[in-house]
């Protein structure tokens, strides 16, 4: 079974970019909220870069779970792969900073990785929900 999990891990990752649109869902009281972000992939690490006032900033402190989506395409069949995640705000100046630089429509934003504005949160996936392209039926693989 480990196998299974293991391909299914090698190929659930080989979908993510450096860069890529998803849904991000965070919970506000009991009423969950959904909304598009820029995913940003540093290695083997989830981010999302936005501004420290924004509502999921105030979301993810009070409730730190959190999903979320990325449609996937092969051809015309259609797919997803939802991630359910712990998020935390990144207090590490050297982290702020490294995606700060390599990501350049941040610098559209944001004056600098010292800017209060710019909050940066990581998503640490606990488990991917995964539907292939082309199939009906989702595999729950953990990590």
């Amino acid at each position: 079974m480990s196998n299974v999990s293991d391909e299914y891990k090698r190929e659930i990752w080989c979908n993510f970019s450096e860069m890529q649109h998803i849904f991000l869902a965070t919970v506000d009281g009991n009423q969950p909220k959904v909304r598009p972000v820029t995913l940003i992939r540093l290695k083997d690490r989830f981010f999302v870069a936005t501004g420290s006032n924004d509502a999921k900033v105030r979301q993810l402190k009070q409730n730190p779970k959190a999903e979320f989506c990325l449609l996937l395409e092969k051809g015309e069949s259609k797919g997803t792969l939802r991630a359910e995640c712990s998020a935390k705000i990144v207090m590490d100046k050297g982290v702020k900073a490294d995606v700060y630089n390599k990501v350049a429509f941040l610098k559209e934003f944001w004056k600098s990785p010292e800017d209060p504005g710019y909050t940066l949160v990581e998503l640490q996936p606990s488990a991917f929900e995964y539907m292939k392209p082309g199939t009906i039926e989702s595999v729950k693989v953990q990590l």
